[in-house]
């Protein structure tokens, strides 16, 4: 800090799962960024609970993942309840067996408090930190970087701003990006962590009525419970703690009392919107600031982490001086389309459209049409693994390959071929042939993403100078 202010290469407003995300993983390359966070604390409450498969690997290159899983919960089966008395039993996600190139298959839950928390602690363990009490009041672009303002405090001068503030992003609104988007449910619905007694935690509690849904969710980690309730359209929502056990009492065998405490409690209306753009110059739109998901289906806060995940890394290179600014024009190229994509999908699941399952797990994402993506392999099945393509994990020779992906670095790997390659500052992975991949040579990127494929090495130079890998 300085007296005229604070200096730093990626500031980013928000300290929520996007913020926290892009922040460790920029800590991860050496990039120095500032956090800052209009709250005294980080947010409360477990809106976003369900962490995906994909985020589950993200986490796993991170190396929080162990810490999730300690804590984390199984998506119990539905209990739907019937004049006191339980009646049939369903599950929320049909089971997929895990395999060698998709180790996560299981949708965990962990409320959004939790996860923030893991990864405050990792971002603080490399070195980073939080501002909070930090309120952007207003920010001004010239040709070498972003000065922001706040309520209180100094400003800061960033060379890239980030806006990770959420679906009422401050930043959005200051740089006049509208949202394109619909209504998925006119009708209003409540979100609240409370304490239940009766209740077992086993399951998902489900309680139709002419009233409206009821549903009280035991959280991992915790010894509170979700519970969300939804009312007819023009209903004013009572937020309360009273307000709230008249819902309980109205509609199941529960009575007023059984809710002994509320912890935090939100009001909302599902609703599907997209950015119309992510990028204005040196600003970023991430997260909730970009795309907003009805809750169903456990879309939003995934789809924030993967936005984090991809930009940051471009923007380590960038800084670096390995690759040119172009590259950051490819942040909105890959994550806009994506986002949309899975705006689209938790809207068929809270029409009831579509079940969860494979879609829902965002392992079968990709950017296999970005200007990134380069596959030199003509005539390839139709099921082959193609660059653009998330780069399967698998243990071969003793080497486990989500290991050897994992930290901000490219990495070049060869599938059952010991054909000659170039010399990249990227380390290299040799391994037999791996049914996953096929045969042939793949540069992985720092997301885990094939960047470029081929049989041989035949082109890959010309690729790795254009992302500043050429060794010499």
């Amino acid at each position: 800090m300085t007296a005229r202010g604070t200096h730093t290469d990626v500031l980013i407003i928000g300290a929520g799962p996007t913020g926290l995300a892009l922040a460790l993983d920029l800590a991860r390359h050496g990039v120095a960024a500032l956090v800052v966070e209009r709250g005294a604390e980080l947010f409360p409450g477990s809106r976003g609970k369900g962490l995906q498969p994909r985020t589950l690997e993200v986490l796993h290159d991170y190396g929080v993942l162990d810490r999730v899983r300690e804590v984390a919960g199984h998506y119990p089966p539905n209990l739907f309840w019937k004049g006191g008395e339980p009646q049939d039993e369903r599950r929320m996600y049909e089971p997929a067996e895990p395999s060698e190139a998709e180790p996560y298959t299981e949708t965990l839950m962990l409320p959004q408090w939790l996860t923030q928390r893991i990864l405050h602690g990792r971002l603080r363990e490399l070195g980073g930190e939080v501002a909070f009490g930090r309120e952007l009041a207003g920010l001004r672009q010239d040709e070498d970087g972003v000065t922001a303002e706040f309520t209180t405090g100094a400003p800061v001068r960033a060379r890239y701003l980030v806006a990770a503030d959420g679906g009422r992003s401050t930043v959005r609104r200051l740089l006049g990006i509208g949202m394109t988007g619909e209504t998925v449910d006119p009708a209003p619905m409540l979100i609240a962590d409370v304490r239940v007694t009766g209740l077992g935690r086993e399951h998902w509690h489900v309680f139709p009525s002419d009233e409206g849904l009821l549903a009280i969710c035991p959280l991992g980690g915790t010894e509170d419970f979700q519970l969300v309730a939804g009312f007819p359209e023009g209903t004013a929502v009572d937020l309360t703690l009273d307000g709230l056990r008249a819902v309980v009492a109205a509609r199941s065998h529960l009575t007023a009392e059984q809710v002994t405490e509320l912890r935090w409690i939100s009001g909302f209306r599902p609703r599907a919107a997209l950015a119309d753009r992510f990028r204005a110059s040196r600003v970023f739109l991430a997260g909730d600031a970009a795309h907003v998901h009805s809750p169903a289906g456990a879309q939003g806060l995934n789809t924030s982490v993967q936005d984090a995940y991809n930009l940051a890394w471009k923007l380590a290179a960038v800084l670096a001086g390995r690759a040119d600014a172009a590259l950051l024009d490819t942040y909105e190229e890959e994550r806009r389309a994506n986002a949309a994509e899975m705006l689209a999908l938790s809207t068929r699941v809270h029409r009831g459209e579509e079940r969860r399952g494979r879609a829902t797990q965002q392992l079968g994402l990709g950017y296999r049409e970005s200007s990134l993506a380069v596959d030199t392999r003509p005539d390839l099945p139709e099921d082959a693994l193609r660059a653009g393509d998330r780069a399967p994990d698998g243990q071969r020779g003793g080497t486990r390959l989500f290991d050897a992906f994992r930290g901000p670095h490219w990495t070049l790997l060869t599938v059952g071929t010991d054909d000659p390659l170039p010399a990249l500052t990227a380390p290299v992975v040799r391994i037999p042939a791996y049914g996953a991949y096929g045969t042939g040579v793949f540069l992985v990127r720092p997301d885990g993403y094939l960047g470029w494929a081929g049989r041989t090495a035949d082109g890959l130079t010309d690729y790795a100078d254009r992302h500043g890998l050429l060794d010499g």
